[in-house]
């Protein structure tokens, strides 16, 4: 790689970082082009010159998250075990990522549930569409295949998955309210450690089949 190209990469996640950290805070609305290229040391210019629309820019922060995410959940995955194992060790991936990067939280939440503004029409979007089905047919794919082995309860895979999502992402993003309830920093050591055992105690106790745990 040259020089040029290896400045022009360095360049680009610095506006990826910058950006990820607004949109976290105010959503796809709530920033502007020149906020971004300002908190990113560079001219609007130069911004424009990597991504040329703001939905262009938010689809690729979105979808760099969700590329890290799928990764690694699909790593893990891939390492076998019952499904018991697998959500476990799907469930301490996903809380390790989410502690790594303080702002992710709270941009799942938001380009999941709210950003009313972008229409899903663009091919960015779209692309960052098809890897949110992908994760949550792995999801799916997982809770079905507990469930049809009786390691897991017969239960709701959608209404499971929801409560999934809010046991894993909105805990590191409801911020002051959810310090205020844990006494301390959601992303310290101590305090991931101990969202890791409470979710799986829940779920050990909520989804798990009687008798399956060694299953």
């Amino acid at each position: 790689m040259t020089a040029l190209a290896q400045t022009d990469v360095g360049t680009r996640d610095k506006v990826l970082d910058a950006a990820e950290v607004l949109f976290a805070r105010r959503g796809f609305s709530g920033v502007g082009m020149r906020e971004v290229a300002e908190a990113a040391g560079i001219g609007k210019s130069s911004l424009f010159h990597h991504f040329k629309t703001k939905v262009e820019l938010y689809a690729a922060v979105v979808g760099r998250l969700l590329d890290l995410i799928d990764l690694r959940l699909t790593r893990s995955l891939a390492r076998g075990g019952t499904p018991l194992d697998r959500l476990d060790r799907w469930i301490d991936e996903l809380l390790d990522l989410l502690a790594e990067h303080p702002s992710a939280a709270r941009l799942l939440l938001r380009s999941i549930f709210e950003d009313d503004d972008l229409t899903g029409a663009s091919p960015e979007e779209r692309a960052v569409e098809r890897v949110i089905e992908r994760i949550f047919a792995a999801a799916s794919n997982l809770l079905r295949e507990g469930m049809e082995s009786g390691v897991f309860r017969m239960a709701s895979i959608p209404h499971t998955i929801q409560s999934l999502v809010g046991l894993t992402v909105y805990h590191f993003a409801s911020g002051e309210f959810g310090e205020e309830l844990v006494g301390q920093s959601l992303f310290a050591p101590v305090q991931v450690r101990k969202r890791k055992e409470e979710i799986k105690a829940l779920l050990h106790h909520g989804l798990v089949a009687r008798g399956s745990e060694t299953r």
